[in-house]
């Protein structure tokens, strides 16, 4: 019939409506690809708002951290990682414009994540957030190019002024940590050798067992042992290790 279909014969879809396969090779639902958590969840619509990357390898602390972000005026979370290497990774990916960090996280800890995301972007603006106080951990974490450094206990308040803050380019420590910081900027640095023997130490090695399982002679682990003492301003081993655990130089959880 002229003008017409045969009679029988199926319509044939339009383009875009539903009876369209999707193209190969791309999701019909986006939301539902499977990959790193990048892109805002909810927070704030404004293009000009502050862009936040979040890394906690404990679930529910990053979620209410998401939330908590996510209801402040002007400021968004746009990725999320689980450990050290996906917050590196994501950070390079999608760009935002601070990260808060957490200090223990697996793959690597956030000492490594700052220094991994400074050396590629040396104006990154990062913020350790941690239950962890020791003057050493706030020394390497500041050291390696951290722009802020605040407890997990710290109030709702402390932590939007600590990004608010970092976000402008100035760096926002505490007094408590900044206390523990010029305690910890007085004093002598242990090598990296002193620190693994004094590691050896709080696990209960004598000497010989730690020359044994450093390769070298016992006579040496003792050079080590005594320039520790010296540095750390102690008389014995014992003393030596609480000192190291209460500054950080030693993690009885390794």
């Amino acid at each position: 019939m002229a003008g017409g279909r045969e009679p029988g014969r199926p319509r044939r879809p339009r383009a875009g409506s539903r009876g369209d396969d999707p193209p190969p090779g791309r999701a019909t639902d986006p939301a539902r690809e499977p990959g790193p958590k990048a892109g805002p969840r909810t927070g704030s619509g404004d293009p000009r708002a502050i862009r936040v990357l979040v890394a906690d390898d404990h679930p529910i602390l990053r979620e209410g951290l998401v939330v908590l972000i996510n209801r402040q005026d002007g400021m968004t979370v746009v990725a999320e990682a689980s450990d050290g290497r996906e917050a590196v990774e994501l950070f390079a990916r999608v760009a935002p414009d601070l990260a808060v960090i957490d200090l223990r996280m697996p793959a690597m800890d956030g000492i490594e994540v700052i220094a991994a995301i400074r050396s590629a972007d040396p104006h990154a603006r990062l913020i350790i957030l941690t239950s962890f106080a020791s003057d050493e951990d706030i020394y390497r974490a500041l050291r390696a190019g951290a722009r802020g450094y605040l407890l997990k206990e710290e109030p709702v308040e402390e932590l939007v002024e600590c990004l608010r803050a970092v976000h402008e380019g100035r760096t926002f420590i505490p007094p408590a940590i900044a206390s523990k910081l010029a305690q910890r900027v007085g004093t002598v640095d242990l090598t990296a050798r002193e620190r693994e023997v004094l590691s050896l130490i709080a696990k209960g090695l004598a000497n010989r067992e730690i020359g044994q399982k450093l390769d070298v002679t016992e006579g040496t682990v003792k050079v080590h042992v005594n320039n520790i003492l010296t540095k750390l301003g102690v008389a014995s081993r014992t003393e030596a290790v609480t000192i190291g655990v209460r500054r950080g130089l030693v993690r009885m959880d390794e």
